[in-house]
């Protein structure tokens, strides 16, 4: 297909896509890099930080939720959606609804187990936000792997989310990612 023109998103709605985009690949390659240190002070700054970019993807996540509330996204272009088979339409449906469940998942269920583990959310260092649930040995031991299968998860439909993007770029040149683009088309 030939690159055509399509209709595009709210330019808010783009700028949250690029900054939770970013604060999700950065927090999950800190996660990873993290969570097998041996104790240390900086183990533990890297804890923190990971926490509160945490919180900000789940403000952020909320900030384009409300984005999609109000500036309803554009449909896809009726030849596009023409053109692709009824399982890329149902993957691009489920991996849409599945990023946007854990969008707000994944973080709470990490302030979660943060809570249950007893150690508490204080943002940036100097903003405490409540403890989510109370302290429990058994609650902590059940939330860490929640939190991690699904923070596994995300980044896998992530990676789905960014394979469909280059397959609309490099395949089939259909102007597609234009939607989400900075600036005018």
């Amino acid at each position: 297909m030939i690159e055509t023109s399509v209709a595009r998103y709210h330019p808010v709605a783009v700028a949250l896509h690029w900054l939770l985009g970013l604060a999700l690949i950065g927090n999950f390659a800190l996660g990873l890099y993290m969570a097998d240190l041996p104790f240390s002070p900086a183990r533990l700054q890297y804890y923190s930080w990971h926490k509160w970019a945490g919180v900000l993807v789940l403000t952020f996540s909320l900030f384009r939720l409300l984005t999609r509330w109000l500036a309803r996204p554009p449909a896809l272009p009726k030849a596009i959606e023409a053109a692709m088979p009824v399982w890329q339409r149902l993957a691009h449906q489920a991996t849409h609804h599945g990023l946007y469940l854990l969008f707000f998942a994944v973080p709470l269920l990490g302030w979660a187990y943060s809570s249950a583990a007893g150690f508490p959310l204080v943002l940036f260092g100097v903003l405490p936000l409540p403890d989510f649930v109370p302290v429990s040995e058994g609650l902590a031991e059940a939330l860490k792997p929640l939190h991690k299968f699904s923070a596994l998860t995300m980044a896998a439909l992530v990676l789905l989310h960014v394979a469909g993007a280059l397959k609309h770029r490099i395949v089939d040149r259909d102007g597609l990612l234009q939607r989400m683009a900075f600036g005018r088309g």
